[in-house]
């Protein structure tokens, strides 16, 4: 029988306390199906504003924690997450009083270097604070990446392992040479095999090094970043350590992402009543203000607009998709380029084509509802949640067969009537699957199976947490 595990969860952002992208998602659901399987799971994270706005009651528990290395103290405050995870955070008025998370738009922070080595520290203290002494701390990202180098120097922690998941290889937090005493760590761990990486100081390399195992957020994804192509320099780390990295893919919290309890939407449907989603629809139009055939299908992206993204490919295609009887919606926000260009294309063809940029998860619920398809065409991702919400919601995914994509979406036949969504390799082919896409639409009976496959596909957080579990047990193990 497997053991009940003491597991701290270290993350820069905990939905629904803060929130920039897929992170949140995954550090705030999959905690409490860890707890599901009986392990003392706690999390942690910093005290931005925006964490009072989650409607949680938050406590000061009055502890004053002293930071090695740093001049500032920190205070603690508890809250809970989902079934009575406890929840910690760590409040800096320096650091963290500030109304954007990483930075302004455009531009990060100056001082993240000097942020985010203080939560490292601080992370370790509170967890002394509180009397948890952790089997497993779980890092994510990059802004936790020097945890496991300050506990492997702190005896107090010494029974303790550490995994770090990587949810995004691109972001990974480098500063200057000259930053490496901001962080406390000693001259001598500024070499190739420490955490030097082109004369810069990585917070992500020191995760990737120093960490017992190492994990990414999808099977594939953890192929793909030991390449040239999506390994951002790394690519040579991740092989030499790539018998303790494994792929796990991310999943799905239905207690928010669910069509037929889902609050925010104008009307619950699922599986079986898939013609209430038509009225989802109408809602769409209504409010964007579309005039559409009723056999006009609605495409949206609710996306970062980013060249991640892959939104090249759909401004490249523009001329293609305006001759053909589709409709459009964006929700996203992003580099400068690619919000002017949507707005245009929405002001050329508004009856058609129409752009909300902001983020705005509440929208994001009632546009899945009511699109008919989603367009994911990434030049990379690591996973992707969007994809499997619009799943649930019957909205069928049409995406780049890379990363979480490829695992998580099987492309349709309409000869067996298996496959969830549309897969293209690169934009060469994208106009033909969305092509295919648009032949099966038209044929009624070959699209409702082609939903309903996609609204039972199981990508619930208890199979990941599952798999994590196991993970857990591998690493004390060995």
């Amino acid at each position: 029988m497997s053991r009940k595990l003491k597991i701290l969860l270290v993350s820069a952002e905990v939905h629904p306390f803060a929130k920039t992208g897929g992170l949140a998602d995954v550090s705030g659901a999959l905690p409490p199906a860890l707890k599901k399987l009986g392990h003392d799971i706690r999390v942690i994270m910093p005290k931005y504003p925006c964490t009072t706005q989650a409607g949680k009651e938050i406590q000061n528990l009055k502890a004053d924690l002293d930071i090695p290395g740093f001049s500032q103290k920190g205070t603690l405050f508890q809250s809970e997450l989902g079934d009575k995870v406890p929840i910690y955070l760590i409040e800096n008025s320096e650091f963290y009083n500030r109304k954007h998370l990483y930075g302004e738009p455009g531009s990060d922070y100056p001082d993240n270097v000097k942020r985010f080595a203080y939560f490292c520290r601080a992370v370790l203290e509170a967890t002394k604070t509180i009397k948890f002494k952790p089997d497993i701390i779980h890092c994510n990202d990059w802004h936790t990446g020097l945890i496991p180098l300050y506990l492997k120097a702190d005896s107090w922690f010494s029974q303790t392992k550490t995994l770090f998941s990587i949810h995004n290889l691109g972001y990974q937090g480098n500063f200057p040479h000259s930053s490496l005493a901001t962080t406390g760590l000693d001259e001598s761990l500024f070499h190739e095999e420490g955490i030097e990486f082109y004369g810069q100081v990585s917070f992500m390399k020191g995760g990737l090094m120093f960490a017992d195992t190492l994990a990414t957020v999808s099977p594939a994804y953890s192929q793909e970043i030991q390449t040239p192509e999506l390994g951002f320099g790394m690519e040579g780390i991740l092989q030499k350590r790539s018998t303790h990295l494994h792929g796990i893919l991310n999943g799905v919290d239905y207690s928010v992402w669910n069509p037929e309890t889902d609050p925010l939407i104008p009307v619950n449907y699922g599986p079986t009543s898939l013609s209430q989603k038509t009225q989802c629809r109408e809602y769409l139009m209504r409010m964007f203000s579309l005039r559409l055939n009723k056999r006009t299908p609605i495409l949206c992206m609710i996306t970062r607009l980013s060249e991640q993204k892959g939104i090249d490919l759909i401004m490249e295609a523009k001329a293609v998709l305006n001759k053909l009887d589709i409709s459009l919606l964006i929700l996203g926000t992003g580099e400068s380029r690619y919000e002017s260009f949507f707005q245009q294309w929405s002001k050329e063809r508004p009856d058609h084509i129409a752009t909300a940029l902001k983020f705005d998860e509440s929208l994001g619920h009632r546009i899945l509802a009511g699109s008919d398809m989603l367009l994911m065409p990434s030049r990379y991702e690591p996973c992707g949640l969007t994809q499997m919400y619009a799943l649930k919601y019957g909205t069928v995914p049409i995406v780049r067969n890379i990363g979480g994509l490829k695992n998580s979406i099987q492309e349709f036949s309409d000869k067996t009537g298996k496959g969830n969504g549309f897969k293209f390799p690169n934009k060469k082919y994208f106009l033909k699957s969305l092509q295919k896409a648009l032949s099966c639409f038209n044929q009624t009976k070959t699209w409702e199976k082609l939903m309903r496959n996609g609204m039972g596909k199981d990508n619930s957080w208890e199979c990941s947490a599952k798999q994590y579990s196991r993970l857990y047990q591998k690493i004390l193990r060995s």
